[in-house]
Formats: C-alpha cells, structure tokens, sequence
C-alpha cells in the first residue's frame, strides 16, 4: 500500500460526494458564466479606442479565455477536494472546515480572478494600454460579483452538512462570518459593483474625448440592466439568508406552544441566526427538562399540591383551617407479608395495591397525601377546594373496598374515613418541607383503620364525615354506636357501607367493652 493510500485512509471529506458535487457544477457555472458575461462585456461593450486589428484581439482574448477556464477550473476542484479532508478522528477541525468553506472557496476564486485580471491586463496593455486599463477593471469587477455570488451559494448548499457538524455544538460567531458581513456582500453584489462600473464608464468619457454619447448610452444600459437583474438577486438572497433561519424558529416555537416539548431548529447558519438556531435549542432542552422535573415533582407530592405551589411562586412556611375529608387505608399483616416473601415481591404487590388506591383516590376527586410503608393517606379538599369532600372521600372509601376485594383477595387492607376542620399548609424547613394536613380528621381516620382491620367489610367512616356528606352518598351508609377511639375523649358513631352493612344500623360487631386496638364502647 504507496504512502498516499495510506493517507487517504486516515483522512475523510467532510463534505459528503453528492453536496461535492453539486458545488463543483453550481460554484464552476457561476465562474463560468461570470467570465463569458466579462468578457463579452470587454470585447463588445467597451470602446477599445484605436486599433489596428480589432478582430485579432478579441479572437485572443477569447481563445485566452478558455485556456485560463480549462486550467483553473480542474485546479479549482483539484484543490476543494484536497483541502477539504480531514482526520476521522478530529470534529473539531471538521466543523472548523465546513464552517469557513464558503469563505475558503471565495478567497480560492478571488485569487483566479485576480491572476485572470493580471495576465488580461497585460495581454490587452500590449495592444492599448487603454484596453489594458478597461479589461483589467471589467474583470475586478465581475470578480468580485461572482465571488460574492459564489459565497451566498456556497452557504446554502453547505446548510446540510452544517447541521450536521453542529450537531451538539452551537456554533461560536466567527469574525468576518455575521450578519452585517453577509449584507455587505449583498450589497456589493447588487449595488457597489453596477455602481461602480457606470462610475468607471463615465471617467472614461470624461478622460477619453472619442467616446461618443452613444457608447457611454450602451454602457449604460448594459450595467444598468445588470443591476437590476444582480439586484432582485441579492434582494431575494438576502431576504432568504435572514427569513429561512428565523422561519423555522418560529415553526418550531409554535410547536412548543402546542406543547410538542420535543420541537428542535437544525443549526445551520454560522453567524448571529446560528446562535439563535442553537439558543432555541437550548431553550427547549430546559423547557423539557423543567417539564420532566414538574412531572416528577408533581409525582411526588401530588398534582394538586404541584399545580398550587407553581402558582404560589415563593412558598411560605404554615397553614390554614381548611374544612376537609381524609381517607386512610393500611394493609393487615404487612409485617409477615415481608417475612414470607423476598423484596421484589414484596415492592411489586405493594406497588400493585397502592396503583388501585392512587387510581380510586383520584378518579373521586382527592390526592394521595404520602405513602407509610404499606399505608397511604388520601385528602379531599385541600390544597385545593371540592364541591363535596365528605361524600368523594365516603365514595372512595366504598369504590377502595370493593376494588381491593375484587382484584387483590389476597391483601386485607383496613380503611378509615373521617372529615372535619384540620390544619392544611407547608410544615418542615425552608430546606425541606412538605404540604400535609394535621388535624383531628387526620388522627380519627387513622384510629378508624386500625378498627377497620378487624371488621368483615374493612371499611368504617366517621358519622360526622356521613353528615358532613352531600344525601345522595350519605344514603349510602349506615350510621351505628359510638365508639371512644384510643387516645379520644370523645366517642365517635361509626359507619359503614349499607350494602355491606351486617344488620339494618350497621353496628360494629362485637359487644364487648374493649375492643383489640383501644376503642371503647359507651
């Protein structure tokens, strides 16, 4: 294998063949038809002043011509082939390479077109020092018109794979590629160049007493019509340069406004609209990520709590008596539970009980306060407010129980309901804190679960949580005897379910005066 194999191996284009190839046909038309426009414009428009042989000169000016293309040209492509390879293993490099293609290729045309208009100088001076001057300006002129135009297309066709070499890398702005540098060129190709070649058509007349009034007409007339046509050009370019990047920002921002969070602008300008390309980007990647964090937040607290505390904006420790209702449900010998099977067994049935608590809790209009171990506190009416949180939390209550008998007979599950006046707010550290509700509702409800677990129907309520309730849920339940919960002075009238109510008051089973967990019966 020679040495230059090897090279070639090591080393990789970092524009891909098919955007090769159309640089070479688009940028080589262009040079092309600039040098045929240039020299027609030198050879017919142009007062040669006195000649001996005007026809010898432009059949050499024209046979020069196209020697010069078929020599430039195929060094042109020679040259962006070879300069634009580099190590597979260097991005840093590749993005440096894309990014100033176009102004690498227009200083490699700037250079053929300066060298193009030496040697006609020269050539042309040797018959008229006058043609020299005049040919030599005509193409510094459509030099610097083909190059400005070469750039603009370079940067469009290169848009591609600059999207694809800024990927993850926002470009920096480079001197000399920005905005008010793309409009200076703009504005050299549509405005200072025709300018500046009716400018040099007028010295001419001035300086040179044969130039007629109709020649100077025909010039210009030609570099009129020119700019014109170089103006629309540069005009729609322009226009297209500033509106394409800033469109599909705004494609992508009013996807973020209709919530699609996973909108993105490809980066493809390497000026100041490059940076706002990149900057978008940037913004939906913290719009997506504050989004994932509120959804995880929200799942940890509850929906409701997230929901008050975004709206709250800065969170100030305390509370305030809210009237509400509070569900409390503890799984029965969840101690043995754990001794009888292994851990991921254990988390798997008790995330499967508490998804049919969260799932019943909500769908009545309350939230899951936290998770203790094996039992969940449910509130109804705080932080934000319901029509009846009495009734939706007895519903709940019902629906819960009839839901875990049915999909969970293994689990036996107590469940307490108990409503009233409680204390709802943020308590902890400005550190670490928590939204909860502390109240006697909260201490009866728990009591009721632990009298709960020993009753066939799992389920008990409070009797004032029933008369708190709107009539259509309070029918629902029975309302029995009174039972002084452990650490209560006062008794509390249970209630159960009527349907599942054991006799027509739905009395607590049991006449004893002491039950198992405390209570006491008056």
């Amino acid at each position: 294998m020679s040495r230059f194999q090897r090279f070639s191996d090591r080393r990789k284009s970092v524009i891909d063949l098919p955007v090769r190839l159309l640089l070479i046909v688009v940028i080589g038309a262009a040079n092309v038809g600039g040098a045929i426009v240039v020299a027609t414009f030198a050879i017919w428009v142009l007062p040669p002043g006195p000649l001996a042989d005007p026809a010898r000169v432009r059949l050499l000016n024209a046979v020069l011509m196209l020697v010069y293309l078929s020599v430039t040209v195929p060094l042109g492509v020679l040259w962006g082939t070879l300069r634009f390879r580099v190590s597979a293993e260097d991005p840093h490099r590749e993005r440096q390479l894309v990014l100033y293609a176009p102004l690498r290729l227009t200083i490699a045309q700037g250079i053929f077109w300066a060298l193009a208009a030496v040697l006609f100088g020269i050539v042309n001076t040797g018959f008229s020092v006058r043609l020299g001057l005049a040919v030599t300006e005509t193409v510094v002129v459509g030099g610097i018109s083909t190059c400005a135009l070469c750039y603009l297309l370079a940067e469009r066709i290169l848009r591609r794979t600059a999207t694809r070499v800024l990927r993850g890398a926002p470009p920096r702005v480079r001197r000399g590629a920005t905005v008010l540098v793309r409009f200076v060129l703009f504005w050299a190709l549509g405005t200072a160049v025709p300018v500046s070649g009716m400018l040099a058509a007028a010295a001419g007349a001035l300086i040179y007493p044969d130039v007629t009034a109709r020649d100077l007409a025909v010039i210009t007339i030609v570099i009129g019509v020119a700019a014109v046509g170089a103006g629309l050009l540069t005009t729609v370019g322009a226009a297209r340069a500033v509106a394409d990047p800033v469109r599909s920002v705004r494609r992508a921002m009013q996807e973020v406004e209709e919530g699609r969070l996973d909108a993105a602008v490809p980066v493809y300008d390497a000026t100041e609209l490059g940076r706002l390309q990149a900057g978008f980007n940037t913004m939906v990647d913290g719009l997506r990520e504050r989004d994932r964090i509120r959804d995880l937040f929200a799942r940890q607290v509850g929906h409701e709590v997230a929901s008050v505390s975004a709206a709250a904006g800065e969170i100030q420790l305390g509370g305030e008596v809210r009237n509400v209702a509070v569900l409390f449900v503890d799984l029965v010998g969840s101690t043995s539970l754990a001794a009888r099977g292994t851990p991921t067994t254990v988390v798997e049935l008790l995330n499967r009980f508490f998804a049919v608590v969260v799932e019943v809790v909500e769908s009545c209009g309350g939230w899951i306060n936290k998770f203790e171990g094996d039992a969940a506190l449910a509130v109804f009416g705080a932080p934000n407010p319901v029509t009846d949180p009495a009734g939706q939390a007895l519903c709940a209550g019902r629906t819960l129980a009839g839901r875990l008998a049915e999909e969970l007979p293994d689990l036996l599950a107590g469940i307490g309901i108990s409503a009233g006046d409680a204390v709802a707010g943020y308590v902890g550290d400005l550190r670490r804190f928590e939204y909860t509700v502390i109240g006697d509702p909260v201490n009866e409800a728990a009591r009721l679960t632990e009298l709960a677990k020993a009753t066939p129907e799992r389920v008990l309520a409070a009797g004032d949580a029933v008369a708190l309730a709107r009539p259509s849920e309070a029918a629902r339940w029975v309302v029995g005897d009174g039972v002084t919960l452990r650490g209560r002075t006062e008794p509390t009238r249970l209630a159960e379910p009527a349907a599942r109510s054991g006799n027509g008051r739905g009395d607590h089973p049991g006449s004893t005066a002491r039950d198992p967990q405390g209570a006491t019966r008056p």
